[in-house]
């Protein structure tokens, strides 16, 4: 199959931290026509070397055809497109499709749509499933919904970015679908911690204890990749501890709205606290390290403490 041509539309993207700017940078490399806003437009300018032009503000996307956003949570989402130089401000223009890959609440994603809708514009809730690494490896994944024309307008460019793109549905679907996602990423890595610290208090070494977890029915993508940050306690950001926080809280809300309890996100809420609290404690540079840390408040929890073992470990993403 032919690939497809990314320069079909011009494209916007507002965003440009740990997840965005490599997800731009693919777009561009690839043919896009890509134009991008970052609030620190330090950190958008290397954008420049794969043939993207950096703007001043988000209203400066509205000649856009597709406008790609990725930003931390919903008042950001809805700053840098509703607000006062959002890329829907301007009376004489705006984007035809504004897809949003940020993880935020089911409530701003709708009042995101009302305010788009107004403009003329569709709204795609595109969250993804990845870090930076997994963008690298071409693994990333999307859940979409939305208007169908419009996301059938954009799939080419979602599936330059994606190995997966999966469509749920109208509306805000994509929302829940990755809040779900979200909370099953923190329960598995704090399920993870717990038995690699009870296998290596026992006497197995991390390495070893995970290397058969990986090899077994109950390995997985990200059972993987996290690995080697569990046995050589490598903590490069890729989530931090507050922003899965922020993920759990969305979902026991949701559960509190459709009355669906949640018993283990519940708990593996509370031990993410207690985690952040004790990593505030130790400097604030310490919070932002990754949520893998939560290894090491597992540790500590049980009379031990860690070192890195030193060993080669595969994360499943490269070859």
């Amino acid at each position: 199959m032919d690939a497809p041509n990314l320069a079909t539309h011009t494209l916007g993207w507002i965003g440009t931290g740990r997840m965005g700017f490599p997800m731009a940078a693919k777009l561009a490399q690839k043919g896009g026509r890509v134009a991008a806003y970052n609030r620190t437009r330090a950190k958008a300018e290397p954008l420049g070397q794969y043939g993207a032009s950096i703007v001043g503000t988000p209203a400066d996307l509205a000649d856009r055809d597709i406008v790609f956003t990725m930003v931390s949570t919903g008042d950001d989402l809805l700053e840098v497109t509703a607000g006062k130089d959002g890329v829907l401000s301007r009376k004489d223009r705006a984007p035809k499709i504004i897809i949003d890959a940020s993880t935020v609440s089911e409530e701003a994603s709708a009042e995101l749509r009302r305010e788009a809708a107004k403009r003329g514009a569709q709204l795609l809730a595109a969250p993804v499933s990845g870090n930076a690494k997994v963008i690298k490896a071409g693994k990333l994944s999307f859940v979409v919904s939305g208007p169908k024309a419009a996301f059938e307008t954009a799939r080419p460019y979602l599936e330059a970015l994606a190995a997966g793109v999966s469509y749920v549905g109208e509306g805000d679907l994509a929302r829940i679908v990755k809040i779900c996602h979200n909370m099953f990423l923190g329960i598995v890595a704090q399920s993870m911690a717990e038995i690699t610290i009870l296998a290596q208090k026992a006497g197995v070494p991390r390495h070893a204890f995970l290397d058969f977890l990986n090899k077994s029915v109950m390995g997985s993508t990200f059972t993987k990749y996290k690995s080697p940050a569990y046995v050589n306690l490598d903590f490069t950001t890729t989530f931090t501890p507050k922003l899965l926080r922020k993920d759990l809280d969305l979902g026991l809300a949701a559960g509190r709205a459709l009355d669906v309890p949640l018993p283990v996100t519940a708990a593996t809420r509370e031990v993410l606290q207690a985690h952040i609290g004790e990593a505030m404690l130790r400097g604030g540079g310490y919070v932002e390290k990754d949520f893998a840390t939560l290894l090491e408040h597992q540790a500590r929890a049980s009379g031990i403490e860690l070192t890195p073992e030193n060993v080669k470990v595969p994360d499943g993403l490269t070859s």
